[in-house]
């Protein structure tokens, strides 16, 4: 554990294999947290907007990308800078049980997906600096207050380059260029 000092309060850093071993030791089992940048953050409860869109957007993204992509909802991915967090939506390569081992990696990583409300904060500063510092080449972000879609692309050292708000059309993945997806059927608008 590293301590880092804000102003005169004093903050515990954990690493991954800290954090892990709080998971298996039951400490965190009755708490929904994740691991950002070496701090352990409470994820706030989903509302039914957010759960609702979110599961319908991991079932359309198993309808376009059947057989060339893994999707996996609220489940941990693990990155290099002390952070597990546990997006939405991750789309990874699909390797089986090499998961029984390990959580996909920033390189088993094709974009992930968070649909926001209560964490809209954490979600459009935080989180894309995280996944940007991991290399991780999209991150989409769902703004439920606004119902847009705000995509990051072109990660560099500590945050992305590109940065667009969608609110109808088609987008497609940087890893599937050949898909196309219908932003307003992930803002429940007809698309």
């Amino acid at each position: 554990m590293t301590p880092s000092t804000s102003s005169s309060i004093v903050i515990s850093k954990w690493t991954l294999d800290e954090y892990h071993q709080m998971i298996d030791a039951g400490i965190l089992s009755d708490r929904p947290v994740e691991l950002l940048n070496g701090e352990i953050i409470e994820m706030p409860p989903e509302g039914k907007p957010h759960a609702h869109l979110s599961s319908n957007a991991a079932d359309y993204f198993r309808e376009l990308l059947h057989g060339r992509a893994k999707i996996r909802e609220g489940k941990p991915i693990t990155l290099p800078n002390h952070s597990e967090p546990e997006p939405d939506i991750a789309v990874v390569q699909d390797l089986g049980d090499t998961y029984l081992e390990h959580h996909p990696y920033p390189e088993n990583i094709f974009w992930v997906v968070e649909y926001s409300d209560s964490s809209l904060t954490k979600d459009l500063e935080v989180k894309p600096k995280i996944y940007a510092q991991a290399g991780i080449p999209e991150y989409w972000a769902t703004n439920l207050k606004r119902m847009e879609l705000v995509v990051f692309r072109d990660p560099s050292d500590d945050d992305y380059r590109e940065k667009r708000t969608l609110i109808e059309g088609d987008i497609r993945p940087v890893a599937f260029p050949d898909v196309v997806i219908s932003v307003g059927r992930l803002l429940r608008r007809r698309g």
